[in-house]
């Protein structure tokens, strides 16, 4: 049977992840505080995902999307607007 070690995202997937999530938020002109609180999440948790700290659930991604009114997949492609800061 294949290898039993915890499997990870590419570090590219979870930067992806970071930098769509953090555009997305800032669009909406909503805070880490105020995403993690519409989320029911705690902030320190946004902002370890947004800094690709995190490998988050498929649940946590769903209600993030949700949130933000994006698809997942919107937030896990890679977009032009990353580079705009």
């Amino acid at each position: 049977m294949s290898d039993k070690r915890l499997r990870k995202p590419s570090r590219e997937v979870t930067q992806i992840l970071a930098d769509n999530l953090r555009t997305y938020r800032k669009v909406k002109h909503l805070s880490q505080e105020a995403l993690a609180n519409m989320c029911d999440l705690h902030r320190t948790y946004v902002g370890s995902v947004e800094r690709g700290e995190r490998n988050v659930t498929l649940s946590t991604l769903e209600i993030l999307a949700t949130t933000l009114g994006v698809s997942i997949p919107e937030l896990l492609t890679k977009r032009a607007f990353e580079d705009d800061g």
